[in-house]
């Protein structure tokens, strides 16, 4: 390599193919990743599905996708977004997967006495009143109050337009409102 030759953050030549990855530049790529989303990404899934279980192999099913995809991956600097796309669709799939009716996929999850001590009565409130919203107002409010996600990150990851987000925000956040204070 000469002087002249301009390197990406994991020290390639800028100009190399995509393709041109080796699986060890994948393995590492994607575990800095994991290790730097990997929690916020469960949390996400979590709030979405409502059982930890299933978040966790919601998140691992997003990075072994990712993973498995890393050769073939055009712009790598979105990986992230890919990878909250499909930790969305994932839980979306897996909402579906459950043989309860659809009613039964809006109820908020049970707590345990351990959990309900150690979080607050407001918060267990909101918690229960965000899983009986729509499904892409939860996703839209967990995006931008649980992820803090920007509006145009939220579009890419609901593969909606910046309108649909900001749109769909503002009624969900009616609705919470009209949840929560019919119930207090």
């Amino acid at each position: 390599m000469n002087a002249e030759t301009v390197l990406t953050a994991r020290g390639r030549p800028a100009d190399e193919a995509p393709g041109d990855a080796s699986p060890g530049d994948a393995a590492d790529a994607v575990t800095d990743l994991y290790r730097g989303h990997a929690l916020g990404l469960t949390r996400l899934a979590l709030v979405m599905v409502g059982d930890r279980g299933t978040a966790e192999d919601v998140v691992q099913d997003a990075f072994t996708g990712l993973y498995r995809r890393w050769p073939r991956l055009r712009d790598r600097e979105k990986a992230l977004t890919y990878v909250r796309s499909a930790v969305l669709n994932g839980s979306r799939t897996a909402l579906r997967r459950r043989r309860r009716p659809l009613r039964a996929v809006h109820e908020a999850p049970v707590w345990s006495a351990e959990a309900e001590a150690m979080v607050g009565e407001d918060r267990r409130e909101v918690m229960e009143a965000l899983h009986r919203l729509p499904a892409r107002q939860r996703e839209a409010l967990v995006l931008r109050y649980f992820c803090d996600l920007s509006e145009d990150e939220i579009a890419a990851a609901m593969r909606v337009s910046r309108g649909t987000v900001k749109s769909t925000t503002s009624r969900a956040i009616a609705a919470l409102g009209r949840m929560l204070g019919s119930e207090q």
